[in-house]
């Protein structure tokens, strides 16, 4: 990897994390054929790097729907609009697009009314906002809780929506604390999780692997793609004839560029995150791999200036 600082035990260790964030050093170490002290030193470089390890709900198991918002505002307000939206509670990445005057936001709702709030009151009403575009999530083919992973890796089951209608998963205020935490540092361990908690180790256990076998709990790698020679993340806004659009999102969740794809309402039906190195990459992307995809009538591309938030906090 020519223009990343990076060694290549840290890219293959990073790949190693988006398989399972919660992996012990040891099972890493054995993975990786490396020393477990080894590992260790090389996880607290890529700490310092920026890297995280987050704990997420996985919004459509706790009875959340997700919207992706496509707002247009003037050039000088985007900035600002970007920054509040970012620090609320119930979005989970916001990025700026386009010259700086469009902003794209993921936002999870659990009621009408928290949508109706935000859509027909909140933000119709914001200064410098041109328009809005609300697109509802209907199914998320890879992605649901990982911010990116440009590997030939992908996420794990529990962070891709698997489109059956289970009903949500009811939690206790164990489970809630854990969300918090894991939020904080997706990591942190059993006897820190207790002490939080104020629940037993074994218990604490017994919850994570509730969550995470019911499919309610993901752990995202947060790391700047850049770092490992990624420089162009784009939105792909895609129209796809109806008989074809279960056959490419399924597609894309299989491209190693692609760190999100999900069937959306809207004009543009399917809507993807990919992440490459430079802008013949992207090229060659839409040319040799979407372009020959059955039932692909338009694509709109919007690279992304600046991700102003990557990761969700906790449950809203």
């Amino acid at each position: 990897m020519d223009s990343s600082p990076l060694k290549e035990l840290d890219t293959r260790l990073l790949e190693a994390l988006q398989l399972d964030g919660r992996a012990p050093f040891s099972h890493l170490a054995r993975r990786l054929d490396v020393s477990e002290r080894t590992i260790a030193r090389r996880y607290q470089n890529l700490r310092t790097l920026g890297l995280r390890i987050v704990g997420q709900p996985v919004p459509a198991r706790l009875g959340l729907v997700r919207w992706l918002l496509r707002l247009r505002c003037t050039p000088d307000a985007a900035g600002t609009i970007a920054d509040a939206l970012a620090r609320r509670p119930d979005t989970s990445w916001v990025t700026l697009a386009s010259g700086g005057t469009e902003l794209s936001c993921a936002v999870n709702t659990r009621t009408t009314e928290e949508r109706n709030a935000l859509l027909l009151q909140k933000l119709p009403r914001t200064p410098h906002v041109l328009s809005v575009s609300a697109h509802c999530m209907m199914r998320i083919f890879v992605g649901a809780t990982s911010t990116w992973h440009a590997t030939r890796f992908h996420a794990p089951a529990s962070a891709v929506d698997s489109g059956t209608p289970d009903a949500p998963l009811t939690l206790d205020a164990t489970d809630r604390t854990l969300f918090t935490e894991l939020a904080r540092d997706g990591r942190a361990t059993l006897p820190e999780l207790a002490r939080a908690s104020g629940r037993s180790a074994s218990s604490v256990q017994r919850h994570l692997e509730r969550l995470r076998t019911e499919g309610a709990l993901g752990f995202s790698v947060d790391f700047d793609p850049q770092l490992l020679g990624y420089h162009m993340t784009t939105q792909l806004w895609l129209q796809v004839t109806p008989a074809h659009l279960r056959t490419v999102g399924e597609t894309l969740a299989t491209h190693p560029a692609i760190a999100f794809a999900a069937a959306i309402t809207g004009t543009s039906n399917l809507v993807a995150s990919g992440v490459f190195r430079t802008p013949a990459d992207l090229y060659d992307y839409i040319d040799q791999h979407i372009g020959p995809l059955p039932g692909i009538q338009s694509i709109e591309t919007a690279p992304t200036l600046r991700e102003v938030k990557r990761l969700a906090p906790a449950l809203p």
